[in-house]
């Protein structure tokens, strides 16, 4: 059963929009590792184009901002997070 979720996760294109100092963002990154979810992470205090990027896709200045498959989430939020990836 774990080698399904696995193959399933690993379809899933994971973006997570975030900063260094953010505990959420920093929760999020563990939640998604745990579950062995490949995501791209997004400093968007490094990168104006991408902080531009994530407000414009969200509507947030605020962070993490989770982008599963063209799903927006904002914040972290477990269950929402578990239902974009279907584990």
């Amino acid at each position: 059963m774990a080698v399904k979720k696995s193959i399933k996760a690993s379809k899933n294109k994971v973006r997570v929009f975030s900063t260094p100092s953010c505990p959420y963002c920093k929760l999020t990154k563990e939640f998604l590792k745990e579950n062995k979810i490949n995501f791209e992470d997004i400093d968007v205090s490094a990168n104006q184009k991408a902080a531009n990027e994530m407000i414009k896709k969200s509507g947030q200045m605020g962070v993490p901002v989770i982008e599963i498959n063209g799903k927006i989430i904002i914040g972290y939020d477990r269950d929402a997070i578990k239902k974009a990836l279907k584990i």
